[in-house]
């Protein structure tokens, strides 16, 4: 079921995505409302990509980046970092969006003093969502969140960086994605 919440999240993304790109560096390929060609020509998409209808990437980033993901358990807890999850999974793919979510919670444990340490599977469960109610609760819902999403934007931020260290060519997008994935979700 498509809520306020989730409809605000997805048309954010795709905003921030734009319409049709196209740069011979980018390895994703001809792109509209941030769905790859390969993702659209996945999903059922015959046409040309710059013709790619907004209300089918929505769909896609719905099913492929929200739902499919479980980031709606997140959301239940907290539309922020669920918003920050489908962002980065958009852009870096689910798997490792949930990666860094369970990597953070792991580290903010104090040891173990506060809850158990959860796999770091990239897969989103009820141990991952009750994890991280358990965390929000020890470290307070506004504060707790602001600095779990500081820390979701430092791995994302250092995955770019390494991303355009191991590839120069990726350098011509470090700038964008940093503006627009790491400091303006922030905001």
């Amino acid at each position: 079921m498509i809520t306020p919440t989730i409809e605000r999240i997805i048309n954010h993304i795709i905003d921030l995505e734009g319409e049709y790109v196209y740069h011979e560096n980018d390895k994703g390929g001809p792109t509209r409302w941030g769905i790859t060609e390969a993702v659209a020509r996945a999903n059922g998409y015959n046409g040309a990509m710059k013709a790619l209808p907004r209300e089918f990437a929505f769909e896609v980033i719905a099913n492929k980046y929200y739902f499919k993901p479980r980031f709606s358990l997140v959301a239940e807890i907290s539309p922020r970092i669920a918003e920050e999850l489908t962002d980065t999974g958009v852009n870096m793919g689910p798997a490792r969006a949930s990666m860094f979510l369970q990597r953070c919670l792991n580290a903010f444990n104090r040891q173990g003093k506060d809850y158990a340490d959860i796999a770091t599977d990239g897969a989103i469960g009820r141990n991952t969502v009750n994890t991280l109610k358990l965390y929000l609760d020890k470290r307070g819902k506004e504060g707790g969140e602001e600095v779990l999403l500081t820390a979701l934007n430092c791995l994302q931020g250092e995955k770019y960086i390494a991303i355009a260290e191991h590839d120069h060519k990726q350098e011509d997008f470090l700038f964008g994605w940093l503006k627009n994935r790491v400091y303006l979700s922030r905001n």
